[in-house]
């Protein structure tokens, strides 16, 4: 019984596992419905169209801002969207430190100033009556030494004291007379006042002293981040209390003027030869396609560079160049960011020649 069964139960289940196996097949290669986009993309407006990527940028540029001392931030003065001057601060590096060395270089500069004004006021009142009466002491000193001598060379005539005893006497006003020229000179020295090269070198010392106070003044506005450019704060990349240092491409700060912006566009160099700078163009942001604003041509980048992929990292390329072209947006782009993606299209006349487009020649 049970091998009828099976019998007829095996070929019902190889049957059924080959249909479904087929069904399986037949549904698999079914081709996928076409997918709809969330977001009509934008189409050239006309046949002769010349197509490029753009990138919305200020009129300025970025202007990257960092900052030429190392230290931890103490205050940050601006957000993201404000507009600021030129000059106005926008963030603060802790200042202690360099206060501290400008006290001690403003004793240095006081301790000099005083030095030299010590010189220049020489001689000193007080000192010039001491002075003169040392004088007059070794004057009266050699009236009388002379006096001894000549009394002694009477004596020394009437032979009634020694040879030696006149040799002492004329000794001691030997002396005295010596006395009283050393007197006469420092009093002269004295009267003088500084020698003119004291003077000089403490000159100098107040000098070296005032320019070091200066870079200790100048090491503090340094610690003190100014807007190079009247413009926008685009982006704001730094916090009260962060540690910041001097590192070649820091971007702590973002600026920019953008009254008005512009679009940087990348034309493919196989297009380059179909660029003319005087047709109209038109640029459209990605994911409104409704949506377009006119483009004035401002320049062009006169150097090819390999084309960025718009991801932000700028190691990654791709093998085709690029001729960069900026325009500056002629309306009112209150939907428009830095930063923003738009698709640019320019009209060019069919019947003329590429030739000598791109840089405008005829």
């Amino acid at each position: 019984m049970s091998g009828r069964i099976g019998t007829v139960f095996l070929p019902l289940l190889a049957l059924g596992s080959a249909s479904f196996a087929g069904w399986h097949v037949y549904r698999a290669n079914q081709p996928l419905p076409k997918a709809v986009p969330p977001i009509p993309p934008v189409t050239a407006p006309r046949s002769h169209t010349l197509a490029a990527s753009g990138i919305v940028e200020p009129i300025t540029e970025d202007v990257v801002v960092g900052t030429h001392v190392s230290g931890v931030v103490e205050r940050v003065y601006v957000s993201a969207g404000e507009r600021v001057a030129a000059g106005v601060p926008l963030f603060r590096i802790d200042t202690r430190q360099a206060y501290a060395e400008l006290a001690v270089r403003e004793a240095g500069l006081a301790d000099a100033e005083s030095q030299l004004r010590r010189l220049r006021s020489l001689p000193r009142p007080e000192e010039l009556p001491a002075s003169a009466a040392r004088v007059s002491e070794a004057q009266a000193a050699v009236v009388a030494a002379e006096d001894t001598y000549r009394r002694t060379a009477r004596l020394a005539e009437a032979r009634t004291v020694p040879e030696a005893e006149l040799i002492s006497r004329r000794a001691e006003l030997e002396q005295a007379r010596q006395r009283l020229a050393g007197a006469t000179a420092d009093d002269t020295l004295l009267k003088a006042g500084a020698w003119k090269e004291d003077i000089a070198v403490a000159e100098s010392a107040v000098r070296r002293a005032r320019a070091h106070v200066e870079q200790a003044r100048t090491e503090i506005e340094r610690l003190t981040v100014t807007s190079p450019i009247d413009g926008d704060v685009l982006k704001v990349d730094v916090r009260a209390g962060e540690q910041v240092g001097t590192e070649a491409g820091q971007r702590l700060m973002v600026l920019g003027r953008v009254q008005p912006l512009c679009v940087r566009a990348d034309f493919d160099e196989s297009e380059i030869p179909r660029f003319d700078k005087t047709a109209s163009a038109r640029a459209h942001p990605r994911g409104d396609s409704g949506r377009s604003y006119r483009l004035r041509f401002v320049r062009v980048e006169p150097y090819v560079v390999p084309k960025q992929s718009l991801t932000g990292d700028n190691r990654e390329r791709v093998d085709t160049r690029v001729l960069q072209v900026v325009y500056a947006v002629e309306e009112d782009s209150p939907g428009l960011f830095v930063g923003q993606q738009v698709d640019v299209y320019v009209d060019i006349d069919s019947s003329t020649e590429p030739n000598n487009k791109a840089d405008g020649r005829e």
